[in-house]
């Protein structure tokens, strides 16, 4: 059974029809890439899968998502465990203005973990998954505002792995990093897949040929075509999906 499983999903701001009949499985610990145009509705759906889109006004929203065989939208699903088990990597990198350790403890704290032993073990644990431990091991009780923006991402991960997730989604978290960081970024993704299921929307389609094993294409709020990543990119099925990747519209 897929650990997300999309089913008819449809989604309106107010008038305007974002995702239209979305149909997606994807698989536990697989990396899946969203790709396409400019407002073509690949970060909607990300932000559908922790429920991020109840906080816009006017959001409408049918059809069913399910993760680990339940759907997340029923109206007795708590959304604060959801988004603990369904983490979120944002485009830009957003430390709060506290120490390297206290953003990574942020989390756990806030689920009522304590015991200060425990909370050094996490913060080590989460600082070494994201691949920066070595570099911040000795300053954890400086502002995390004195890291580089690629550390500061993987800071930001660390975050988001301490509450323990099964998912973690990133909505473009390299577009702002320099093409070192970017590399660091995507090394650090292929590691996590042995742990995590991840789903990133990326413009960047070499990144998605790159990091992902599977591949949804984008467009006006449809997924035109959703396929194993090598076959995609060398054997596309619909001739929208050729002519994006192949540049001529985008």
């Amino acid at each position: 059974m897929p650990i997300v499983d999309i089913e008819r999903l449809n989604l309106h701001y107010s008038e305007f029809h974002a995702l239209k009949n979305i149909q997606m499985a994807v698989e536990e610990k697989s990396i899946t890439a969203f790709i396409g145009p400019s407002g073509c509705g690949k970060s909607t759906l990300l932000r559908t899968l922790n429920r991020m889109n109840d906080m816009i006004k006017g959001v409408r929203i049918d059809g069913k998502i399910a993760v680990n065989g339940t759907n997340i939208y029923d109206s007795d699903v708590n959304v604060e465990m959801l988004r603990k088990n369904v983490g979120m990597v944002f485009q830009q990198p957003n430390p709060f203005p506290k120490s390297i350790y206290d953003n990574v403890a942020y989390g756990p704290r806030i689920h009522g973990i304590t015991k200060k032993t425990e909370l050094d073990d996490i913060v080590e644990k989460s600082l070494r998954s994201s691949a920066l431990w070595e570099e911040v091991k000795d300053y954890l009780k400086k502002s995390a505002y004195g890291l580089s923006g690629g550390q500061q991402q993987r800071l930001c991960i660390a975050r988001a792995l301490a509450i323990g997730p099964q998912i973690l989604l990133m909505d473009e978290p390299t577009s702002a990093l320099d093409p070192i960081s970017t590399l660091k970024i995507e090394e650090l993704i292929q590691e996590l897949k042995e742990q995590y299921t991840i789903v990133i929307v990326t413009h960047n389609m070499q990144q998605a040929a790159r990091v992902s094993n599977q591949t949804a294409f984008f467009l006006n709020g449809e997924v035109v075509e959703f396929a194993d990543t090598v076959k995609l990119f060398s054997n596309p099925e619909d001739q929208r999906t050729e002519d994006y990747i192949t540049g001529r519209f985008g």
